[in-house]
């Protein structure tokens, strides 16, 4: 969440900042409005608590001068006083917590270098590779889910058949390919990065942490019966595996990667994109996750962008790197970078990756901070968070780039290791 003392210091500035990606600035009105009321009923508490606790010392020193009437009168002004203070606590336990409801649906500040718009139209090409466009084959332009029916490694009907529309199920060398590259991700990590398996259920504390509660519930697989939540993306237990804690400065930067399945209800994409791997309720994807300094944070953000990159080049997957500009990033981003490559068989530039700098934003509503090095108060991380890669659409466009006039397709030479030397899946034939 946003620093509420922002709020009281520079509103305009606020205002302005949270109008680049939609806010109404009604929102932060409203806001300022009720922190005013919150700590005018925490004052009044206050000051109740410091007559009660006046007046016990009183009745202290009555008792102790021998002065019997006087104690039991202060003693009976000292219970309805001390009643007066429960009644304004619960009125200031309220107020505060209004307030901090309000600033939970609050998104991020957008960071000044992040573009101006309102939506996926305003986001800039930051590059492109190659350089210059492949030319594609008649091969090529088939969707990869007829080429997976057809060599059977997918299965669309089967996932339904089992959980419903939108859960795949991939077969034969098709599940082969897809633990392939999840093995290709994590070994071209494990350089800088310490590999992680988190639990794929996640309390509502961990899911509010990062920002995807309160506000996109909706999207979300929760299991009422035990209140835990599927995680939408690791991103969401590796921020909070030092909630509550202090790092050291020395310790930082503090860089995680995991492998998990992710979860998404996608319950405003009814109709929309739902064709074999395009939008799917699960998938699996390999996270990077970092724990900063403020002064650390950029650097870290364009080092993820290029191991996601990194990765599709040695893919050979032809991509876009795209600035997403203020109206589109995720609520918990102040800048993002989204990869997206081209699948040539559904003539579409897929989303591959997101890689995001989420300032102080998430480590606030975590409570996660650092001790400096040379001395002083614990100052709060920043986070990091990127996907390289989420494998579904990855998988969509090796299919459909290695796709060859005999119905066969060829797979990445960097995946051979990983698929015990075979990188041709033969054709019908």
């Amino acid at each position: 969440m946003i620093d509420i003392r922002l709020v009281r210091d520079d509103i305009g500035s606020v205002r302005a900042a949270l109008g680049r990606r939609g806010v109404d600035p009604a929102d932060v009105d409203r806001l300022a409005a009720l922190d005013v009321e919150a700590r005018a009923a925490v004052g009044k508490r206050d000051e109740a608590r410091a007559a009660v606790k006046a007046l016990s010392r009183q009745v202290g020193e009555a008792r102790r001068a021998g002065d019997v009437a006087t104690a039991e009168a202060l003693a009976a002004r000292s219970r309805l006083a001390g009643e007066e203070e429960r009644s304004l606590h619960v009125v200031a336990e309220v107020a505060q917590e209004e307030v901090r409801q309000a600033l939970l649906y609050l998104p991020n500040l957008p960071s000044a270098d992040a573009p101006d718009g309102d939506g996926p139209d305003g986001n800039v090409i930051a590059r492109t590779w190659p350089d210059t466009a492949p030319a594609y084959t008649d091969a090529q332009r088939v969707p990869h889910w007829e080429i997976g029916a057809e060599l059977g490694l997918l299965d669309m009907e089967r996932g339904a058949k089992l959980s419903g529309s939108m859960f795949p199920l991939y077969r034969g060398f098709g599940a082969r390919l897809l633990r392939a590259l999840t093995s290709f991700a994590l070994d071209s990590h494990a350089d800088e990065f310490e590999e992680v398996r988190p639990p794929t259920m996640v309390l509502t504390e961990t899911m509010v942490s990062t920002g995807h509660l309160p506000k996109f519930e909706e999207d979300a697989y929760h299991l009422e019966r035990d209140d835990l939540w599927a995680i939408p993306t690791a991103e969401v237990p590796l921020t909070s595996m030092w909630r509550g804690d202090i790092l050291e400065q020395a310790d930082l930067p503090l860089r995680l990667t995991a492998a998990t399945a992710c979860f998404r209800r996608e319950a405003g994409a009814a109709g929309r994109d739902t064709r074999g791997l395009l939008r799917v309720h699960e998938f699996d994807k390999v996270e990077l996750f970092a724990y900063s300094t403020p002064e650390q944070a950029p650097e870290l953000l364009g080092s993820m962008v290029a191991r996601a990159e990194r990765l599709l080049q040695e893919l050979g997957l032809q991509y876009r790197v795209l600035d997403l500009c203020a109206g589109d990033m995720g609520n918990s981003a102040t800048r993002t970078f989204d990869l997206e490559v081209y699948a040539p068989g559904v003539d579409q530039w897929l989303e591959v990756s997101s890689v995001s700098w989420c300032s102080d934003y998430q480590a606030r509503r975590a409570t996660i901070r650092y001790r400096p090095t040379g001395g002083g108060a614990p100052l709060l991380v920043h986070t990091l968070n990127g996907s390289a890669l989420a494998w579904a659409r990855i998988w969509a466009a090796i299919v459909e780039t290695g796709r060859q006039a005999d119905g066969s397709v060829v797979l990445p030479e960097v995946l051979r290791p990983y698929l015990r030397g075979e990188v041709v899946i033969a054709g019908p034939g």
